[in-house]
């Protein structure tokens, strides 16, 4: 059997004694509540009307049974689809159409939202709130407690997460159970986790790092976690002396390093930082490594694929590189002609592995174009090997912006501007941020007669983007750059504001 859910850490029935996340409420659960409340939910779900293959649909607050309905879906073969909290109507009607979910779990704050957003559609809704509560926990608490996983082969499609091009159009990544357990084995073996480690998760877990990563290395390992609703600089101090592990984006260390609580005392119990999600400045690498005595240890990953790349656990954690290829995943840069290039030289970076996609949900066309003749994925980004086989990201032949460890897609941003009143076209770019790593800077053209006001705009953005899209900062310019393409040079427009948020 290749189901994912039965690669975790419940083989043996002891096993399930064992302590699995502690809330900072101090609510504490094992192994044995996740698979007893998981079998309730996934045998709901089928009750409701959810078959294997089937879409389920997540948008709630971060909690223990939201982990249990993750497991419910790999545990009955239906199809993980989360989806970031922040998205608004506009967003979450196009996943809901293209994903086409036979169940909605969502917020009961927001189920007059996904009401009207459903209606029509042979989709049923549910709830769970912060605390877990809501109609999915009513309608599972009198269900059996033991149900079977489901068989799969490893291409069987355990999660759909959406990822996008500079288009702006939303494409669906389908990661199968074989290519999420391949992943996972790896990193627990390249990481050294073992049943002994406690993890502090204060990661979202609609996003890859969050769940994939952080998750499948605990549930895999048979170790336990600290489990935190969010991020939270006081709430992480006070949690780091009783854990061992930490994952995080760059910007939870920043802002680590600026509460002066957090000192070498606090870390007196790690055996490890990792940072991944986007890049990790050098500058913040060493003045981590000055105050704590860890150096962190960055990797390198996408939706599409998950972990690729990492600096070793044992060995130099050189910083701003992501380190040497994976066990079992093949890394190559090459030029235009796709011929490999030699150490020093930037290129396209491609990748081979057991971990990468399956393909884009219905996009048949897409998934051909974006894989080589020999079965490498152009993963868009650009990059170049040192001699000794240490890989850095030098940037992305997408505009695609990452801030806060979060893809910002300009074309759809660009879209929503130039529909406003008085504007004639924008270009959104991606420009430095100290605690970010990159903050999004929106440049307009206005009309005629038009009177610009950046305060304005940024509100009325605010009400159709999610908070992470919207730009920081609205500059007015006359006319946007152009090659003789016609094309906007977006290279000069990162120059000409490259301070614009320092």
């Amino acid at each position: 059997m290749t189901n994912l859910f039965t690669t975790f850490a419940w083989a043996e029935r002891d096993a399930r004694d064992r302590p699995l996340l502690t809330t900072p409420t101090g609510h504490a659960s094992g192994y044995g509540d996740a698979w007893r409340e998981s079998a309730r939910i996934a045998e709901y779900l089928s009750r409701v009307g959810a078959r294997p293959g089937d879409r389920v649909t997540v948008q709630v607050p971060k909690s223990p049974r939201a982990v249990w309905l993750y497991l419910a879906c790999l545990r009955a073969g239906f199809i993980y689809h989360p989806l970031n909290d922040a998205y608004r109507d506009s967003e979450l009607a196009f996943f809901i159409g293209d994903a086409e979910p036979r169940i909605i779990v969502c917020d009961p704050a927001d189920e007059h939202r996904f009401a009207a957003l459903t209606a029509g559609r042979e989709c049923r809704l549910l709830t769970m709130d912060a605390a877990g509560d809501g109609s999915l926990a009513d309608g599972a608490a009198d269900c059996t407690d033991d149900v079977p996983p489901v068989d799969c082969d490893p291409d069987t499609t355990a999660v759909l997460l959406y990822s996008s091009g500079t288009t702006g159009t939303p494409k669906g990544a389908m990661l199968s159970h074989g290519n999420l357990a391949a992943n996972t084995a790896t990193l627990v073996a390249a990481w050294g986790f073992t049943a002994d480690d406690r993890l502090l998760h204060a990661l979202p877990i609609y996003h890859a790092h969050g769940l994939f990563v952080g998750l499948g290395c605990v549930l895999t390992s048979g170790s336990s976690m600290v489990f935190l609703p969010k991020f939270n600089v006081a709430t992480v101090i006070e949690h780091l002396p009783s854990t061992t592990v930490m994952m995080g984006i760059p910007t939870f260390y920043t802002r680590l390093l600026g509460d002066e609580r957090f000192a070498p005392e606090t870390c007196r119990s790690m055996r490890l930082f990792i940072s991944g999600s986007a890049p990790l400045q050098k500058e913040t690498h060493e003045r981590f490594r000055a105050r704590t005595g860890h150096a962190i240890l960055e990797r390198y990953g996408m939706t599409e694929t998950s972990m690729l790349s990492s600096n070793p656990l044992d060995g130099e954690r050189r910083p701003g590189t992501v380190g040497p290829p994976l066990p079992g995943v093949d890394i190559r840069v090459v030029d235009a002609d796709g011929a490999p290039v030699a150490p020093g030289h930037v290129g396209a970076i491609q990748v081979r592995g057991p971990n990468v996609f399956t393909g884009y949900w219905r996009l048949a066309e897409r998934t051909a174009a974006e894989f080589t003749s020999d079965g490498f994925f152009r993963t868009g980004d650009q990059g170049r090997f040192s001699n000794d086989g240490y890989l850095t990201i030098m940037g992305r032949n997408k505009d695609m912006i990452i801030s806060g460890g979060l893809n910002v897609y300009p074309r759809e941003i660009e879209q929503v501007i130039d529909a406003l009143d008085g504007v004639v076209e924008s270009a959104v770019i991606g420009v430095p941020h100290a605690d970010f790593g990159e903050g999004v800077v929106a440049i307009v053209v206005m009309a005629p007669g038009a009177k610009p006001d950046a305060a304005t705009m940024i509100a009325t953005l605010r009400e159709r983007l999610a908070n992470f899209k919207v730009p920081k900062r609205v500059f007015f310019a006359a006319h946007l750059p152009r090659n003789t393409m016609g094309k906007v040079q977006k290279n000069m427009l990162r120059q000409q504001f490259e301070q614009a948020l320092s």
